[in-house]
């Protein structure tokens, strides 16, 4: 059966939509309440990403598929000039009324991120950024890093930080003896299956609240991922395994996540 890229992104659009309000309050508090926390420390918000984007004071930076704008409205409150990309009109509701809370501007761009006006893809931005559970929702990477070259001018950088492929695509974790989790190969690491999966947010909802949510994805290798990158005119600056940074001792010896940083070639 052939899926179409199309129909995949309104599945998922439905989706996104459905309880994303809700189940934010549910996990951060009000917009209100999430912002005092935001502006006591907005560093340790935006995490381990920070130290691989360079200066970003008064830097215009595109945070594609940036959902409910906490990373945005961290990054806007260390001085960067912000537009969050995402097709969730309840993300958008939640991420501008939390940029308010913490008196700072906030650019929300309602929109499928391959669908974006020419007017935006003219190379205006500085750093195009992309966190933590992005790039499954593409059925065409190169489509999608051809979008953030042409969002970046000439030597800007792309900085995408996601969750690594082994614990996406190859081992499954459970239970935890001394701090360390049990872990066990059940995966297959280059199987390229479109899976339907229930979205991540509805574990923030309220019980009566719930109903069946489930979005369409497809894991990537990281062999893939950065093959698409430097196919799309980026020049590949670095490639960081990282850890679970939760823990000194949690999830020990087993890649968690990954931050690549690349720049537009011209």
């Amino acid at each position: 059966m052939v899926v179409s890229a199309l129909n995949v992104s309104q599945r998922n659009k439905q989706s996104l939509n459905s309880n994303a309000y809700e189940a934010w309050v549910n996990r951060f508090g009000t917009p209100a309440e999430a912002a005092q926390k935001l502006m006591y420390d907005p560093v340790k918000r935006v995490g381990k990403v920070i130290d691989y984007m360079g200066e970003i004071s008064n830097k215009k930076i595109a945070n594609l598929l940036g959902s409910n704008g906490n990373k945005a409205v961290a990054l806007a409150l260390l001085g960067a000039n912000v537009t969050v990309v995402d097709f969730s009109e309840e993300n958008e509701k939640y991420a501008k009324e939390l940029a308010e809370a913490a008196g700072v501007p906030l650019q929300y761009v309602v929109s499928n991120v391959l669908q974006l006006p020419e007017e935006m893809r003219c190379g205006q931005f500085d750093i195009v950024y992309l966190e933590h559970g992005i790039v499954h929702y593409f059925l065409d990477l190169h489509a999608l890093f051809q979008v953030a070259q042409e969002l970046l001018r000439p030597g800007g950088k792309l900085v995408l930080q996601d969750f690594h492929p082994v614990t996406t695509k190859l081992i499954s974790s459970r239970g935890t003896t001394a701090n360390i989790r049990k872990h066990k190969v059940t995966g297959d690491y280059f199987d390229t299956t479109i899976e339907e999966k229930e979205i991540a947010f509805t574990k923030y909802l309220d019980q009566g609240e719930k109903r069946t949510l489930t979005v369409k994805l497809r894991k990537w290798t990281l062999g893939e991922i950065v093959t698409a990158i430097a196919n799309t005119g980026f020049q590949i600056k670095s490639l960081v395994e990282l850890p679970n940074q939760s823990s000194e001792d949690y999830d020990r010896g087993i890649p968690k996540t990954f931050i690549i940083t690349a720049h537009r070639l011209s």
